[in-house]
């Protein structure tokens, strides 16, 4: 066989994976266990309209059927853009334009990362709901102004969806949009995606407290799929003209001419809290505090960096007289949001210079 050459004008996309398509009858029943409540007999006739309209949406994969011209400000101004992607990119901005409103008090995203609710099956809060509760306190009596995000609700409210990352990145970075493109997806039902609403909270943001149990030695599941989703923001392609939507040819051709990947939250300051019950706080701590450095975010120091053990080796029955007892857990998780609000102080008056802000990047040639 002849060797390959590589072609930079015409990049590589590898496909070989089984067909997902599902044919009528699996489809049906896929959307049907949607309504297995007998209520829903009542309605058959118009549910097997319902039915026979999503198939049709299905079937011709209309993933954004409502669009308009990108316009002007767009590479390619004649291109369809997704009305749904444009209404997260308005939000984006608009939220980008307070962050950047000195006259404006100060704002915190605390992240309550823990599933567990008293809304739903545990019957209980969370001890991170309750450390956060904490924090929020101590950020409003120093006069800023806080944004509580409840991750909880993922799994207590409904409609409250995260759906996972496609992971477009590794095809080709500007493959990536920003805010990201893949949702919602209309034609498979991916619809009510959260993020699109969680995108502008990140942006408007001047800090970001995140306040995490340990899950089997990783973050909780829902904390796991915004952090997944949130790749967009460290260096996604704000136009998604330039490669008509999702074509890896483009993306890729974009990427080989040079990339610059933008890091859309950079220059904001964070802490995180991490507890556990036996094991795996600093690996999470570690994984946490890495990750938002290299989204180009600034630590609020050392005493933004919380991991600690809350009852050791105790029952789980009692784990929140455990937190009742450990006022140092408490003082601590207090202690960080207030190292985070200094942080936060410094950046906006301009008297915190990253002592790395003028290297360049390596780039491999």
């Amino acid at each position: 066989m002849p060797e390959k050459t590589f072609d930079p004008a015409a990049p590589r996309v590898v496909k070989g994976m089984p067909s997902v398509e599902l044919d009528r009858a699996e489809f049906e029943r896929r959307f049907r266990a949607r309504f297995a409540d007998p209520l829903f007999a009542d309605v058959e006739d118009e549910l097997r309209a319902v039915i026979d309209t999503a198939w049709l949406s299905y079937s011709e994969h209309r993933k954004s059927p409502r669009t308009r011209k990108a316009g002007p400000e767009f590479a390619d101004a004649s291109y369809d853009l997704s009305l749904d992607w444009l209404a997260a990119r308005d939000a984006i901005q608009s939220a980008a334009a307070r962050h950047r409103d000195a006259s404006l008090p100060g704002r915190v995203l605390v992240v309550n990362a823990s599933s567990r609710s008293d809304q739903t099956c545990p019957g209980e809060m969370s001890k991170s709901y309750r450390l956060a509760g904490e924090a929020q306190s101590v950020i409003e009596n120093a006069g800023l102004e806080v944004d509580l995000l409840d991750l909880s609700v993922l799994a207590s409210e409904y409609g409250r969806v995260i759906h996972p990352c496609k992971a477009c990145v590794s095809t080709a970075m500007p493959l990536c949009h920003w805010p990201c493109s893949c949702y919602p997806n209309h034609s498979l039902g991916q619809s009510q995606d959260w993020m699109n609403e969680i995108y502008p909270r990140w942006v408007a943001a001047h800090g970001i407290l995140i306040v995490t149990p340990v899950n089997w030695y990783h973050v909780p599941s829902g904390l796991k799929l915004m952090i997944d989703r949130l790749v967009c923001a460290d260096g996604g392609n704000p136009d998604p003209t330039r490669t008509h939507g999702k074509n890896p040819a483009e993306a890729k051709a974009i990427e080989l001419e040079g990339w610059d990947y933008p890091k859309h939250l950079a220059g904001r300051a964070f802490a995180v809290v991490v507890h556990g019950d036996v094991a795996g706080v600093d690996e999470v701590k570690h994984a946490l505090c890495e990750w938002l450095d290299w989204m180009g975010l600034v630590r609020a120091g050392a005493g933004g960096a919380v991991d600690r053990y809350i009852g050791y080796y105790e029952p789980y029955a009692t784990s929140h007289d455990a937190l009742d007892r450990d006022v140092a857990v408490q003082d601590e998780a207090r202690n960080a949001a207030l190292a985070l609000v200094e942080r936060v102080r410094q950046i906006r008056s301009g008297t915190y210079h990253k002592p790395d802000a003028g290297l360049t990047p390596p780039r491999k040639k």
